[in-house]
């Protein structure tokens, strides 16, 4: 289980939803959701489908906006700010469904990724060839994005978002389609980022395990309201958790 370092723990930057609400046509998805994400934690964010996790997301990365409320970014207000500023100023997103340039190498699509941001053509080699080793594509650079096999597919999506040199980074299912024996590997990079990185992680998926392990703080949303929050042992004891998830067996998560 992770544990919180009082030394690394809650710093000045913030990325905050605040009284955020959505609605489409009637339908209600989000209602009054606050969420607050540090740089270098990891947050979980977690609840049954149709919880309202993308839309809340793309509220924060700017793919769309709240009916009521507001999304700061150190202490900026970027409502209203279009994906590519708010990537300019230190938010960076995960896809569920990859989003590399098929047509391009690995690393090709992570230069692509840092040119983006404004830079040069070395420091976006540079950044290219660091990350690839990090993560472990090094020897894949040169095979075209669209011949990645699902895990390295992932792992892609985490360079091109580190790329940008994020301070906060939202991973939108990361662990989804991965084999049991892939997962570990997927922890291993989500804390690089928090650890080695410096950025704050918004990480959503259905895995519950891989939330809990690689987790500071979770928060739960259940029919677009924040159900609980708190450390994993709290949300995995918690019984309205296990209820909204469980159907009301009270069995922890």
């Amino acid at each position: 289980m992770a544990e919180q370092d009082p030394q690394r723990r809650r710093p000045s930057g913030l990325l905050r939803a605040v009284g955020v609400s959505r609605s489409f046509e009637g339908l209600q998805a989000l209602t009054d959701v606050d969420l607050e994400l540090a740089r270098s934690e990891v947050v979980g964010l977690i609840g049954p489908n149709g919880a309202g996790k993308t839309t809340l997301v793309n509220v924060l990365t700017g793919f769309d906006f709240p009916t009521t409320g507001r999304v700061e970014l150190e202490e900026r207000d970027v409502t209203r700010w279009p994906p590519q500023r708010r990537g300019r100023a230190g938010l960076a997103r995960t896809f569920q469904h990859g989003h590399a340039f098929k047509g391009l190498t690995v690393r090709e699509n992570v230069e692509v990724a840092a040119l983006g941001v404004g830079a040069s053509s070395r420091d976006a080699r540079t950044r290219a060839h660091r990350l690839l080793g990090a993560l472990g594509l090094a020897a894949r650079a040169d095979e075209a994005a669209s011949v990645l096999p699902h895990g390295d597919e992932r792992k892609l999506g985490v360079a091109r978002a580190l790329a940008t040199e994020p301070r906060f980074v939202l991973m939108d299912e990361p662990a989804a389609g991965l084999t049991e024996a892939e997962v570990p590997d997927l922890a291993a990079v989500v804390r690089s980022v928090r650890d080695e990185h410096g950025a704050g992680v918004l990480l959503i998926d259905h895995n519950v395990t891989l939330i809990l392990d690689v987790c500071d703080r979770i928060q739960v949303l259940d029919q677009g309201r924040t159900l609980a929050e708190g450390t994993p042992e709290e949300i995995r004891k918690n019984i309205d958790v296990a209820n909204a998830y469980l159907g009301g067996s009270g069995r922890d998560v």
